[in-house]
């Protein structure tokens, strides 16, 4: 199946990227969310993140008209009913993915595949939710979707290979590398990575060094590009603490519980760089 349309839910910082690069890479898009204000900014970052391809000489001015020419946004679901394929990408909470898919099932044309965005959570379950389970799978970018190649392709219990298919070659055409795994929590990316990001939490927590010092040290040491408290500032510490709690549900194991500064920190609003304060502080 050739993918020519696509549907973004949630017009965030990773729905606003893939809309982004679907748009510049010639599909028509619609991008969904509850608020014409988030649309809004979603739209304008896009612009300026296009002219900031334009300023590299990646794009040329034409080709920025063009992409912003080819989204669409709209509050209302029902904007989708026509989309080739449709990919969530809403809060990390399986309930509320649950309730997305159930009803994009009932919108979305029968062979519409629904694709979900998220980190940790259960492509076999999300699959459930609807009727057409061969046609649901994770379509997991990285952050900041713009630049970075990778997207994780997660087939669920029942996802078929033509539907993979399809968006492995979808991820290409947006100019990423797929790399597919099976559904377990986390699947491999969060599986590596939020452990680690956890043990840098413990080690600051115990007080073994500073937040610099602990990034510092797998910066300079390890060739990290940026260590790893600032990296869960910049994903949002609420998404490090929703990953690890599916990790440790999952599996059932101590080893990925979370460590008690990091539910503090989330607890008193202090979620990294969207909210002003993570472990370092931003904007004014």
């Amino acid at each position: 199946m050739e993918i020519a349309s696509v549907g973004v839910v949630g017009a965030g910082q990773m729905g606003g990227g893939i809309a982004h690069v679907a748009a510049a890479a010639g599909l028509r898009v619609v991008l969904i969310d509850v608020e014409t204000p988030l649309l809004e900014k979603a739209r304008a970052t896009i612009e300026k993140n296009l002219e900031r391809e334009i300023a590299k000489g990646k794009r040329s001015a034409e080709e920025k008209a063009a992409a912003l020419e080819r989204i669409r946004t709209s509050t209302d679901p029902a904007a989708l009913a026509d989309a080739d394929a449709v990919i969530e990408a809403i809060v990390e909470r399986e309930d509320v993915k649950r309730e997305l898919f159930s009803r994009l099932d009932r919108i979305c044309r029968p062979a519409a595949i629904l694709a979900s965005n998220t980190s940790s959570i259960s492509i076999t379950r999300l699959a459930a939710a609807t009727e057409r389970p061969d046609r649901v799978i994770g379509m997991h970018f990285m952050n900041p979707v713009p630049v970075m190649t990778l997207v994780e392709i997660i087939r669920g219990m029942a996802t078929s290979d033509a539907t993979a298919s399809s968006v492995e070659e979808l991820a290409r055409r947006l100019g990423k590398t797929p790399v597919s795994c099976n559904d377990y929590p986390g699947f491999v990316s969060n599986r590596v990575l939020m452990p680690m990001i956890n043990e840098a939490i413990f080690a600051l927590y115990e007080g073994v060094a500073t937040a610099e010092a602990i990034d510092g040290v797998m910066k300079l040491g390890m060739n990290h590009p940026m260590g790893p408290l600032q990296l869960a500032d910049f994903i949002g510490l609420d998404v490090c603490l929703a990953v690890l709690r599916v990790l440790e549900e999952g599996f059932g194991d101590p080893k990925y519980r979370p460590c008690p500064l990091l539910v503090k920190m989330v607890d008193a609003g202090w979620l990294g760089k969207k909210s002003g304060r993570g472990f370092y502080r931003y904007g004014k």
